[in-house]
């Protein structure tokens, strides 16, 4: 097995990752990015957002070690209207992630969901367009989301959009604890 603990194994120039569209998979993508990276002895900062307490995802990631993870969001927002705190959470992620990524300390930044905060006006597509600007060269960056915004895309090194074929749903099957939740 390679050991990958020696910086000169290490990437030396990060990318622009963006997972968008309908399909299912995004979060789940940054997550088995997440994992192997922190397999290759990478640290990782994993900013979660709209999402608010326990989720099966938050109960493993936030005791990896070499991973940051934190989640801003009220959680409730989905089935309403976002709130002036549902902005505040959001703009609190945005600016948690600016400093991980001047902090030097994380060669992968996350913002899951980020997309989908964008897309309803929690934070604003010059925002993540900042975040993306000040990316340090050998840090990768990931946004995930449905709606990705258009400039974020063009800027990107890497898009994957997932596209629904088929899904469950339709045939009235929930959202199960350990697959979807």
């Amino acid at each position: 097995m390679k050991n990958y603990d020696n910086e000169k194994d290490k990437f030396t120039r990060g990318c622009v990752q963006v997972y968008t569209g309908n399909g299912k998979g995004k979060t789940t993508a940054s997550i088995g990015l997440a994992v192997r990276a922190l397999g290759a002895g990478l640290r990782v900062f994993f900013a979660q957002f709209l999402k608010s307490g326990t989720y099966s995802e938050s109960s493993i990631l936030g005791g990896l070690n070499n991973l940051t993870y934190r989640q801003y969001g009220t959680g409730q927002f989905i089935m309403r209207k976002p709130t002036e705190e549902d902005r505040v959470a959001a703009r609190a992620g945005i600016e948690d992630a600016r400093e991980a990524l001047r902090s030097g300390a994380y060669d992968v930044v996350i913002l899951d969901e980020a997309n989908v905060a964008c897309s309803l006006g929690l934070i604003a597509e010059d925002d993540l367009l900042t975040v993306a600007s000040e990316r340090p060269e050998r840090t990768e960056l990931v946004f995930t989301g449905r709606g990705a915004p258009p400039r974020l895309i063009e800027i990107a090194d890497l898009v994957t959009e997932m596209r629904e074929v088929k899904h469950y749903y339709r045939q009235g099957i929930a959202a199960r604890k350990g697959i979807e939740s």
